[in-house]
């Protein structure tokens, strides 16, 4: 990200935000592949390429990656975008759908929709999707999660805090959310610090906010939190530059309202 900002000639400061925790219980790998040789799902969704690596690290440290490799073949996989597609060929498999951008959870139900299998294994990402489950059960199917790792905030939290500071100070004038985790993460730190009206505040009405796709958005509506730009495609590189495009003109223009 760092380089993408200065790229576009701007100056960064990245705070991060959100460490993925796996599970200590490698137990539930061993049982979620003999559940695959039992033959209990007929789909498997895979989420984040995060969470199905974790998954063969796990089983490989107790020599169950063969097993692995053989159960995934038993059943139908969809691929949320691309990044799990890299793991799954290292398994010898591959995805039979992967799910076209924006690569949300409504893009994956409409794929699941067109198929016939309806006892679906998801490997969440870092929290429960209760949208998509509903959505899911609603077509009829049994949904079981498959839950390999939990975020959670980073060990150091300085930079957060920092984040925090300066946004509260308006010292800071574009921010680019890529995860709702992560809003979710600055309004904690934000409200520990007794700062989260001021954030709020600096958020809603002086810096240009950029989204990386529509399930930011959505969050971001949820805090009353405007959405100055978005990118043609949810990738960094695009995020950044139609962020750096457009900034001018949206600081210019908040600048205005807060006088008027």
């Amino acid at each position: 990200m760092d380089a993408l900002i200065l790229r576009e000639g701007g100056v960064s400061f990245v705070a991060p935000s959100v460490q993925e925790r796996p599970l200590e219980d490698h137990g539930e790998s061993l049982h979620f592949v003999e559940r695959l040789e039992s033959g209990a799902f007929d789909l498997l969704i895979c989420m984040t390429g995060s969470g199905l690596a974790f998954l063969r690290d796990q089983l490989a440290a107790s020599d169950s990656l063969d097993r692995l490799s053989a159960a995934l073949k038993r059943v139908a996989i969809v691929s949320r975008g691309p990044k799990p597609l890299p793991i799954l060929r290292d398994l010898g498999t591959r995805a039979d759908v992967t799910v076209p951008e924006p690569n949300t959870w409504r893009e994956i139900v409409e794929a699941v929709a067109a198929r016939p299998e309806r006892r679906i294994l998801v490997q969440e990402y870092g929290r429960p999707n209760p949208e998509m489950t509903d959505a899911l059960t609603s077509l009829g199917a049994e949904v079981t999660p498959l839950v390999m790792y939990r975020w959670d905030l980073p060990e150091d939290i300085a930079p957060l805090h920092e984040a925090v500071r300066r946004l509260a100070g308006r010292q800071i004038d574009v921010v680019l959310f890529t995860s709702s985790i992560q809003l979710d993460h600055l309004l904690l730190i934000a409200r520990k610090m007794g700062l989260e009206q001021p954030v709020c505040d600096a958020l809603r009405t002086y810096t240009v906010n950029a989204s990386v796709g529509p399930i930011m958005t959505s969050r971001l509506a949820e805090s009353r939190i405007p959405v100055d730009v978005t990118p043609v495609h949810p990738k960094m590189a695009g995020l950044v530059k139609a962020a750096a495009d457009a900034a001018a003109g949206v600081i210019q223009s908040k600048r205005i309202a807060r006088l008027g």
